[in-house]
């Protein structure tokens, strides 16, 4: 039986954000492999109908799809799209990361922001050797993404760039990024 506490109705007294449900998809350790409502009603201690509820909002926001698996049986899973150009050239994966990279904004701000993160990733891959210096001087002038200096772009844009697949860092005191490749 569940261990969750209960109002004076009976009914659960915590409150189950749907992003919960979007961490158990992160949880799994085959990546891939589609999810079932009992599952994430296993991994989240709640009824079927809740995880039903929250796996539906999630795909009304666009974070999950869904599909029937048989006459009474639906699958959902974390969506995994190309890239804006399939013809970029760089892995889905690099696309992916750009695409859910942690950059301040919303709306068209965070667009022009990913665009300025991906034109960054580009040009790491084109000079797979580079200094800041670099990024500010031949990236960030064509790319502004709404930040009025240099140094508040490479604020937002070099942690974002740090994440993404095939670039490595500079050490601590470092100064030169390498580009080790996109798979």
């Amino acid at each position: 039986m569940s261990d969750r506490p209960r109002n004076d109705d009976g009914q659960y007294a915590d409150h189950i954000p749907p992003e919960r449900a979007l961490e158990v998809f992160d949880e799994r350790d085959d990546l891939a492999r589609p999810l079932t409502a009992s599952d994430v009603m296993t991994a989240l201690d709640c009824s079927r109908r809740t995880a039903h509820n929250k796996l539906e909002t999630l795909v009304d926001r666009g974070r999950l799809r869904t599909r029937k698996v048989g006459a009474r049986s639906r699958v959902w899973w974390v969506p995994m799209e190309r890239g804006p150009d399939p013809d970029d050239g760089r892995p889905l994966a690099v696309d992916n990361a750009i695409r859910d990279a942690a950059l301040p904004g919303s709306g068209p701000t965070l667009e022009v922001r990913r665009e300025a993160l991906s034109a960054a990733y580009d040009y790491l891959a084109s000079n797979p050797e580079a200094k800041k210096a670099d990024f500010l001087r031949d990236v960030y002038h064509d790319n502004p993404a709404g930040y009025e200096s240099a140094e508040a772009w490479w604020n937002a844009i070099q942690p974002a760039l740090k994440g993404l697949p095939g670039v490595d860092p500079p050490a601590e005191r470092g100064h030169l990024w390498h580009f080790l490749g996109g798979d």
